[in-house]
């Protein structure tokens, strides 16, 4: 029965509230309904569905949820012009004395009704937008920036719509992104104005995403799992490592095809290449080859594999090879990781349709905000790198890369761990970086509500004796003081200024505050050294 109701609202050009109640009646949510009129021919019809009122327009439904909910949500909605809305049983009674004509449809689990409410009243445009999805501790932005270049082209916005870290494009709205993963109704929206543009969806998943359901009902024509690491562990997001796995794999279960990472670590490799086996097609990428003595590809051939690796100037240059080519290729970042992010790139496009010269041309072209953002000053003796690493994982990949690529310079590493979440990262950092800085500065990076300096100590806490080390609060005060170190150092130098990456505000106690983006503020300050 689910199945064939399903099909029937994918080809139906007029849903109902009634069509909707139909819809969750079937799928065990329906609890109650509150003004649907008893003729399905005299219900309300919609067109869409928002959970922020702020976005309602006429014909929508509204959902109402979440623990700071409150009725006058309910009025805003409907003086846009929301037609019916759905709640939780415990809010019943309360909105019905703000709305007490309107139809409205109770849930047991309102998440999960919403997701599929979603779906079916924006018209189910999944089915006329080809996704990609796109998981992983590390990575997800630079690879779906990969991914959007390759299928734009010399025209960017062309081709590609874009859900993420840094910003939403659906070919009608465009602004920074609030969350990684949005919520289901304006996932639904943006998927729907895709398909009214003619784009294809490259989107970011997140394991809260994932966890709470806001991609339920989704169907990814390639859903990418790029690696896992410890992060994400606290109070406020994952309990458990087991936990934050346990949601990534997700991706999987509705996806055609599958393209994950061949190289990483053994336990974890057997259980995403297990998950993954629920799709259709598994593609599988590594940096080592199928001859290279690889104690991580667990014995497997990768499908798509790097030789040839070197650094240049300006990033990366690699011959890539895919069952169907092999030809070289170059990026314009630096760092295995980032070969390891293009392969991942590759093995997608190529799933969605692209050929060897797009996918090539797409990859040189490529610019990602605050990854790997390389500036000199005029002399070329100082370096200053930004990029968003904000875990042990990450900062351990940056500075490493650095270390090799810059094997004789004194390197500075700037960077502070947030408040309220992620408490490991503060930990896990510092002795990360201690193996390969000369020299770390502490500093803020988002505290939000707890105290900045109480962080930085304990960062200096968790550095490995030995270590050079320092706190300076204020992060604009912080770049300038390492930058100052680097040129007193009197040798060839490099400042890594880590984790804000292209953000331009720090999160605190009594809420955001503008600051200027890191990239930006160090182009400024190295051209007037």
């Amino acid at each position: 029965m689910t199945g064939e109701l399903c099909a029937i609202l994918v080809g139906m050009d007029t849903f109902t509230a009634h069509t909707l109640a139909t819809l969750l009646a079937d799928k065990g949510l329906l609890a109650d309904t509150v003004n649907l009129p008893e003729d399905p021919a005299d219900s309300p019809t919609i067109t869409g569905a928002d959970c922020d009122s702020r976005v309602v327009e006429p014909g929508h439904l509204f959902i109402c949820k979440g623990a700071a909910f409150k009725p006058a949500y309910l009025q805003s909605a409907l003086d846009s012009g929301a037609v019916a809305y759905l709640c939780a049983e415990q809010l019943v009674a309360d909105l019905r004395r703000v709305a007490p004509q309107t139809p409205a449809l109770v849930c047991t689990d309102v998440r999960k009704a919403m997701a599929i409410a979603s779906a079916a009243a924006w018209g189910y445009p999944n089915n006329r937008v080809q996704v990609a999805g796109i998981t992983g501790t590390k990575g997800k932005t630079t690879v779906a920036y990969f991914v959007r270049a390759i299928l734009d082209g010399s025209t960017p916005r062309s081709h590609a719509a874009t859900l993420g870290t840094l910003e939403t494009y659906d070919g009608i709205e465009h602004f920074a992104s609030k969350n990684t993963t949005p919520e289901a109704p304006d996932l639904w929206r943006h998927l729907s104005h895709a398909a009214s543009c003619g784009l294809d969806m490259v989107m970011e998943v997140s394991s809260q995403g994932l966890k709470y359901g806001r991609v339920d009902g989704l169907t990814y024509n390639v859903a990418a799992f790029l690696n896992i690491g410890i992060d994400h562990v606290s109070d406020i997001e994952h309990p458990t490592f087991e936990d934050y796995l346990q949601s990534k794999l997700m991706i999987f279960r509705n996806a055609r095809v599958a393209v994950i990472n061949a190289r990483y670590d053994l336990d974890c490799t057997q259980r995403i290449r297990a998950a993954a086996q629920a799709c259709s097609k598994v593609v599988s990428f590594s940096l080592a080859g199928p001859n290279d003595n690889d104690p991580n590809a667990n014995g497997s051939r990768p499908d798509i594999w790097a030789s040839d690796i070197t650094p240049t100037p300006s990033g990366m240059t690699f011959v890539a090879h895919t069952p169907t080519w092999t030809a070289p290729v170059c990026i314009c970042l630096t760092g295995l990781f980032n070969v390891e992010n293009a392969l991942a790139a590759i093995a997608i496009a190529q799933e969605l349709g692209c050929d060897q010269e797009r996918i090539a041309s797409g990859l040189a072209n490529c610019r990602v905000p605050g990854r790997m953002d390389v500036v000199s000053d005029s002399s070329g003796t100082l370096t200053a790198i930004v990029d968003y690493a904000h875990n042990g994982m990450a900062v351990q990949k940056v500075l490493s890369t650095v270390r090799e690529s810059y094997p004789n310079h004194y390197l500075v590493a700037v960077f502070g761990a947030t408040g309220g979440k992620g408490a490991k990262r503060r930990f896990e950092m510092p002795p990360a970086a201690a193996p390969y800085a000369d020299h770390l500065v502490f500093t803020e990076d988002d505290p939000g509500p707890e105290p900045v300096e109480r962080i930085c100590e304990e960062m200096v806490g968790a550095t490995p004796d030995g270590t050079s080390c320092e706190v300076v609060l204020d992060r604009s005060d912080a770049i300038r003081h390492a930058v100052a170190l680097a040129k007193e150092s009197g040798r060839p130098s490099v400042v890594c200024v880590l984790g804000k990456g292209h953000e331009d505000r720090q999160l605190r106690k009594d809420g955001p505050a503008p600051m200027t983006p890191d990239g930006e503020f160090v182009r400024t300050l190295l051209l007037n050294v």
